[in-house]
This record gives structure tokens, sequence and C-alpha cells, in this order.
């Protein structure tokens, strides 16, 4: 492999195998550097090559688990980021495809904190130029929460490509789960019927949150001898996708399909996704699907490769092509 000149690829570890792949794709070797965990439970990692002039291109995924939670991840990450600016590299880029505390990007109650502003302001603080990332839960608020330069990219022409070989010429209804995700889920729609050449149709799920307890019965939209494809951002416990496949059968869907692009699977997720009310489960790999186990669950899952898409956007971010094509957005 060669090494693009000023391009350096870092990847900490628990993101190293997502990271081969970026770069295979890059047709680079991933820079080297060095970590060591002291027996206090204190970290340090370094870069072990020059950095001079070039460009630093830093990639962790700060989901929990596998020994690292979120914060242990972020400081690592923040860390090291430093490190490679005091190094002298022209310009940091943290390329995170699933970002911790995405979700909580507004006040809900009194005197909750914005933890995705305070986020960005550890990032800035930390020398990082540019953050890039896949499928947040709220881009305004992402975007707005960041000064420094963001890249924020989105897995709908993937999920695309994947599911349109798959609906065998029924009709389709893409359903938002909350009214929250009624643009993402609106966009996906468009891309959908682009590639079927059909129209597809919309619908969304009434709900609502109050102290982790979820309520909310009515799904608004055409799903009956349709198939009902529940799309969303993330998947937590797998609840939100429970409930909406549950009236989406209801109400006469003869499939559903649940996409999101980060599968988390916490809590009772092994238990949702056996559940036959939901036929297929197709996610991106921005995180490794380790918590789900059941052989009912994992029979249904498919996941898409991200990889590709994070590494022509580095690609053209360090060439200076078009992201805006990249991600079929028009201007």
């Amino acid at each position: 492999m060669r090494q693009e000149r000023g391009l350096r690829l870092f990847a900490l570890e628990g993101s190293r195998d997502y990271a081969r792949g970026v770069a295979r794709q890059l047709n680079v070797e991933l820079a080297a550097l060095e970590e060591r965990d002291f027996e206090d439970g204190e970290h340090k990692a370094r870069p072990r090559e020059s950095l001079r002039g070039q460009e630093a291109f830093v990639l962790h995924s700060l989901y929990g688990g596998e020994g690292q939670s979120p914060n242990d991840k972020l400081c690592r990450l923040l860390f090291f980021c430093s490190a490679v600016k005091d190094a002298g590299a022209a310009s940091v880029t943290a390329v995170v495809p699933y970002l911790c505390y995405a979700r909580k990007d507004r006040r809900t109650k009194s005197r909750d904190p914005v933890t995705t502003r305070y986020v960005a302001a550890l990032f800035e603080a930390s020398g990082v130029d540019r953050v890039v990332t896949l499928e947040v839960h709220n881009l305004a608020a992402f975007e707005n929460a960041f000064r420094c330069n963001t890249v924020h990219l989105d897995l709908r022409q993937p999920f695309v490509n994947h599911l349109r070989p798959l609906l065998g010429g029924s009709p389709v209804t893409v359903i938002s789960p909350d009214a929250g995700g009624l643009k993402r889920a609106e966009g996906f729609r468009q891309t959908l019927a682009a590639a079927l050449d059909c129209e597809v149709g919309g619908a969304f799920m009434e709900k609502y949150r109050s102290s982790g307890v979820v309520s909310g019965e009515m799904l608004v939209g055409d799903l009956q001898g349709r198939i009902a494809i529940v799309l969303d951002d993330l998947i937590a416990s797998g609840g939100t996708m429970l409930r909406t496949a549950r009236k989406a059968r209801e109400q006469g869907a003869i499939q559903v399909v649940a996409v999101a692009t980060h599968g988390l699977f916490a809590g009772k997720a092994n238990e949702v996704f056996a559940d036959p009310l939901i036929d297929r489960l197709v996610i991106g790999d921005t995180v490794p699907p380790f918590r789900l186990t059941d052989s009912s669950a994992t029979a249904k899952l498919e996941v898409v490769d991200s990889r590709w898409l994070v590494a022509e956007a580095i690609r053209r971010l360090q060439e200076g092509g078009s992201l805006v094509d990249l991600l079929g957005i028009e201007d």
C-alpha cells in the first residue's frame, strides 16, 4: 500500500478493525502510534512518526462496551488529537463513526445538561480542526453545537442499494418512529422512490417520552398490504422499533424492516429483535453488534458497510473533492 502525501490516518484501540477497512479503501497503511495503560487506570497515546505539516485523520467510534465506556473513548480521542496537533500536524480531523452524547442536544427538563454542546467544546479545546461523523440524532443541533468545521455523512444511499433488490416489487411505506425523525425519513423515502422509480409512502408514529416512559399509539400513514421500513438514526434497546412494528402490523403491513445506522442493542434488545413482528434488521457497521446474541435476532441481522463512504469522504477532504456529490445532496 502507498501512503498519500500529506495524509496520516490513525486509529485508536477499539476502532482499528473498522479503520483498517477505511485504510484499504484509501490504499494506505494506518499511521503508527503507541498506546499504554498505566496501573492506576490512566492512559497514554502518542504518534510514532513525523507529522510536521501533515493532514492527520484520527478515527475512533465512541460507543461503549468491550472494556471501554464512551467516556474512556472520548477522553482518549481528545488527548490523542491534542498530541497530534502538538506534534506539528497542519490539521487534525476527528473521524467519529458513532458520536457519543449526540442525543442529548437540548434541555427537556429544567437544569438539564446540553451535553452535545459540551462535547463540541471539548473537541475545539483539544485543537481539532474538523469533525466527521455519521447520522447524528439531530443534524441542526449538531451543526449549531460545533464552531469548528463539521462533516455529516449518512447511509441513505447505501441502505437503499441494500434494500432495493429485497423489496420484490411490493408497495413500500417508510415510517419515522417519532416526529423528530420526519426529515430523515422523508429524505430516505425520496431516495428510495427514485431508485425504485415508483411511489413510496410516508408515515410517522406518535411518540412521547417522560422519565423513561414512552407513550403514544397513533400511526399516521397507509400501511395496508405494504412493506413497512421503520427508519431511525440508532437503535438502543429497540423498544421504539417494536412498538412501531406492532402498530404497522395492526394497520395491515405485510412485512416490517427495521433500519438504523447505529445498532447499540442495549437492555432487552435481544428479546425485542427476536420478536416475529420484525422481519429484517438492517444496520450500519459503525458499532459492532456484539451485544446481539439471540439466534432468532441475529438471523434477521444484515450489516451495511459504511467504511467506503468514510474513506471517500476523507479522500475528498484531503484532495478537495465534492462532498455534495458524494452524498447526493441537491444544491
